[in-house]
């Protein structure tokens, strides 16, 4: 099989979800003219609760509700492919620690980069945005990187 080192589960399940995450990304554009970036949910969240001017932009304020839902269901989906394909809940030996350090540092990384892997990585290199193919470039860097250097420290989960 082609390329069976890199997928070693197969490669269905990764067709798949690609095209799940692509049909509904395009749903999203066709049906609110809106690309799905899931990084500004937590600015447009937050403009639930808070009165920095900044959280309560009108982007933010317009689309807060249609973002929870689409957060919301990005991890029920993974919810459901584990307890119905898996067996069960996703469980790490990954300290929670370093899981917190890690969603802190990507939100970080996102807010930078003005977006996230859904948002460049699917929307923005489907539109051949010049911007989204040399951020999803710079993601893919830092994170090879990123892995080579834990690796290389001997740290283990």
């Amino acid at each position: 099989m082609i390329g069976a080192e890199f997928f070693p589960n197969g490669i269905a399940r990764y067709l798949i979800g690609g095209l799940l995450i692509g049909s509904g990304a395009a749903f999203i554009y066709l049906a609110t003219g809106i690309i799905a970036g899931a990084s500004t949910f937590l600015e447009s969240t937050l403009s639930y609760v808070s009165r920095v001017p900044q959280f309560n932009k009108f982007p933010f304020v317009s689309t807060r509700d249609w973002r929870v839902v689409f957060t919301v269901g990005i991890v029920l989906g993974g919810a459901v492919y584990a307890v119905f394909w898996q067996g069960g809940a996703w469980t790490t030996d990954v300290q929670w620690w370093r899981l917190f350090l890690g969603g802190i540092l990507v939100g970080v990384g996102t807010r930078l980069g003005k977006g996230c892997t859904s948002g460049h990585g699917v929307c923005g290199v489907g539109s051949l945005s010049g911007t989204s193919i040399v951020n999803v470039a710079t993601f893919m860097a830092v994170a090879i990187g990123t892995a080579q250097l834990v690796q290389a420290l001997g740290v283990s989960p």
